[in-house]
């Protein structure tokens, strides 16, 4: 997995991996720790200019590539993930401070030099502070320690006067360079120490907007941390895979596997993060803002605990200084410094979210105008459709009383029929991925269309809910009888599905159900039990899967019914939930017959069906989630009713509102993916445990701010903590999820 996306990104990463294997092998590195402390530049750099990426972001004119973030992020994320020492970073982020002003004059000249070869510095850290003298300013004071300040050609300052920023050049002869002890070995650190330093007009920047460093310098640093975490992940399982211990490899022990499988989900966070802050250059200040303190809190920081993950892995040689492990995990160490504290990023992002939203759209407001047109047409006429009726309720002046849209469910299962739903149902905007005719074969692209377009209008997506799940598998390996009689009647809301999958002594082991399905003339016996069914008491059909041969191995003997809910022999028992609430049920089946025209594929099938995931299925267009959602917090930060200190509620909305943004941004990085034609990555087997634990963590973040107004529940905070097992059980654990992530995306051994 990379940043890297499309094929010229992807074209990108390699040359930038390959150069980095060549020139900058870490044995090389090694010996190099005393020149590169001091600021001398490693063979590395050379390669880096003949190359250009020192210069990859600069304008053409001035002789860069004319490149921007997005390309410096996928560099910077092969170059952390091969330790690169030396000045590329911090010239960088000099360079790209600098090319955000009118490129005309000192500006011009600076950009000029960074393109020939010059290694930069930005100093950007609080401590110098500027007093007015004639047409220039007197700098004095000390820099907090700065990445690269040693050996730099060209550094850029920004010191503070009254408040306002003054940024500069550094004349050559103007202070002090103090070289540190950095935490990171490969790269100089120092402080600037200034005494009544004269910084005359012909030194002077335009002022460099705050927005554009913490941007520019959360995106790079992000993208390093990306690829410092993927080093870290690759070796530690490598070596839990080929280290035995007590007869077994190390990496088949559960505990393993699962601390692995978290180090996975932690660094595809960090790259989604970083990515979406590099995207982000395009947009707006506000789309900016959000994305650079989401880069701030969770991409950077994130590669502190992996790496730390990795030395535990490792075990003893881990914890070595011939292991290079240490290298890496100091790097994201002092990079996570720089960056800035983690508190105050979450505060940053929850101020920021008080008033905005980030954008994970992908298609232009004028793309596929054809289908757009269509769209509109189908939901003027379905918007419509309430008036109308007022309208004849009106002429008919009482006679006949219209019915209500659509029956609404007081639990899980979606509204059952009505006009809007008919229509949408039959316009294909139903389920707009399926194929014709219940659909429109609508791919990732007409898909954010459509759900743009539904979002214009103020209307809701519709959902079969289960049907989600049971239709897919009857389009694909239904009989055509089985489609006309399922799938239209399903998309018009005219039928609600229930999952009889769990059974009370298998758990989240699907494959040990001990569910009986005894063939008999025209069809099958089902004999056994199911639990935690969700709108089992409101369903009209259940997907059940049962053994239909006892003798076969245990993945295979099970088949897949379709059962009529009001079947003789069924019986569904609501379970009350900790919540109070019964949305779940448990199934009894004593004897009950399901015809030969249920029984979905043939016999035996019903494991491969229940796996199946479709090509086409729906996309996921954001994330908000069900329980302690961003949403939430931002309720109840608007109101008050919270007995935290503001600081500390704005931080949990930062952090709940960071996990949101991680999850759309993985989200969307599957979209593209797919539209790049490459396969959807760990992307997927990640969001599902990141999805449970934002969940878990951002309930639990909010319950913590509301002191004594938590003992009553006049909001529903305390129930929507107590509903999280629906979120933590249901699908597979967190446990079995990880257990998922480990063997067949890490490929760790059983």
């Amino acid at each position: 997995m990379a940043i890297a996306l499309d094929a010229d990104h992807r074209d990108l990463a390699d040359a930038v991996a390959g150069l980095a294997r060549r020139h900058a092998p870490i044995e090389r590195t090694r010996a190099a720790f005393a020149d590169l402390a001091a600021g001398k530049r490693p063979e590395l750099w050379d390669a880096c200019v003949a190359q250009g990426l020192h210069a990859l972001h600069l304008p053409e004119e001035h002789g860069g590539g004319g490149a921007g973030l997005p390309e410096l992020a996928v560099v910077a994320e092969q170059f952390g993930r091969a330790l690169v020492p030396g000045p590329w970073v911090p010239t960088v982020l000099a360079g790209a401070l600098v090319a955000t002003l009118p490129p005309e004059g000192l500006v011009a000249d600076l950009l000029r030099r960074f393109a020939e070869g010059a290694t930069g510095a930005a100093v950007t850290t609080p401590g110098l502070v500027a007093t007015a003298s004639g047409q220039g300013w007197t700098v004095t004071g000390v820099s907090e320690p700065v990445l690269g300040l040693p050996g730099a050609d060209e550094v850029i300052v920004r010191a503070t006067a009254d408040g306002a920023p003054v940024w500069f050049r550094l004349p050559p002869t103007a202070g002090e360079i103090e070289t540190a002890d950095g935490v990171d070995l490969t790269r100089s650190v120092g402080r600037l120490r200034l005494s009544a330093a004269a910084i005359t007009p012909e030194h002077l920047l335009p002022a460099i907007a705050d927005d554009d460093v913490q941007l520019i310098v959360n995106t790079v640093l992000g993208a390093e941390a990306a690829g410092i975490a993927a080093w870290a992940l690759d070796t530690a399982v490598d070596h839990v895979r080929n280290r035995h211990q007590f007869g077994r490899p190390v990496g088949s022990f559960q505990a393993v596997q699962h601390k692995a499988a978290m180090m996975l989900v932690r660094s595809e966070i960090a790259r989604a993060a970083a990515w979406d802050a590099a995207r982000s250059v395009g947009q707006d200040r506000e789309q900016q803002r959000l994305a650079a303190a989401q880069a701030g809190l969770t991409a950077v920081p994130a590669a502190v605990d992996v790496a730390l993950e990795c030395v535990t892995l490792l075990g003893g040689i881990g914890f070595t200084w011939e292991h290079d492990a240490h290298l890496y995990w100091r790097r994201a160490l002092s990079i996570a410094s720089v960056a800035g504290s983690e508190d105050v990023w979450a505060r940053r992002l929850g101020e920021l979210a008080l008033s905005g939203e980030r954008d994970f759209s992908f298609v232009e407001a004028d793309a596929l105008p054809e289908l757009r047109a269509q769209v509109d047409a189908v939901l003027d006429e379905v918007r419509a459709l309430p008036e109308l009726r007022a309208q004849v309720d009106a002429v008919l002046d009482e006679v006949r009383a219209l019915p209500d849209d659509a029956v609404r469910s007081d639990g899980w299962a979606p509204a059952r029929g009505g006009a809007r739903r008919a229509r949408l149902a039959e316009a294909g905007l139903v389920a707009p991925h399926y194929p014709r005719p219940y659909g429109l074969a609508a791919g990732p692209q007409e898909q954010a269309v459509i759900a743009d377009e539904f979002a214009r209008r103020g209307l809701e997506l519709p959902t079969t809910v289960i049907g989600e799940w049971a239709l897919p598998t009857l389009l694909r390996h239904g009989t055509e009888d089985q489609q006309r009689r399922f799938v239209t009647p399903t998309l018009r809301g005219e039928i609600v599905w229930c999952q009889l999958f769990s059974e009370p002594g298998a758990g989240s082991d699907l494959a040990g159900l001990s569910t009986r399905a005894r063939k008999v003339a025209g069809g099958w016996v089902l004999t056994g039990q199911k639990v935690w069914n969700s709108m089992a008491h409101e369903a009209d059909w259940g997907i059940c899967l049962a053994r239909t041969d006892p003798d076969a191995p245990k993945h295979e003997g099970i088949s897949y019914f379709l059962v009529d809910m009001r079947s003789d022999g069924l019986d569904v028992r609501p379970l009350r939930q900790a919540t109070g609430r019964a949305e779940f049920n448990e199934v009894f089946f004593d004897d009950v017959f399901v015809p030969d025209d249920c029984l979905v594929s043939e016999p035996g099938q019903g494991w491969r069906l229940a796996v199946t995931t479709l090509a086409n299925e729906r996309l996921s267009m954001g994330a908000q989630l069900a329980h302690g959602a961003a949403a939430r917090v931002r309720d109840v930060v608007e109101s008050g009713r919270y007995a935290a200190a503001r600081d500390d509620a704005l931080r949990v909305l930062g952090r709940n509102t960071g996990r949101e943004m991680a999850l759309s941004a993985m989200n969307l990085r599957s979209v593209l993916r797919r539209l790049s034609g490459l396969d959807a990555g760990a992307e997927i087997s990640v969001q599902k445990v990141f999805s449970a634990l934002a969940q878990r963590d951002g309930s639990r973040g909010l319950v913590s701010l509301l002191g004594p107004l938590g003992a009553v529940d006049d909001d529903g905070h305390m129930l929507d903590h107590l509903g999280l097992p629906a979120v933590l059980f249901g699908g597979g654990t967190i446990e079995i999820q990880l257990n998922v992530i480990a063997r067949r995306v890490l490929g760790l051994p059983r």
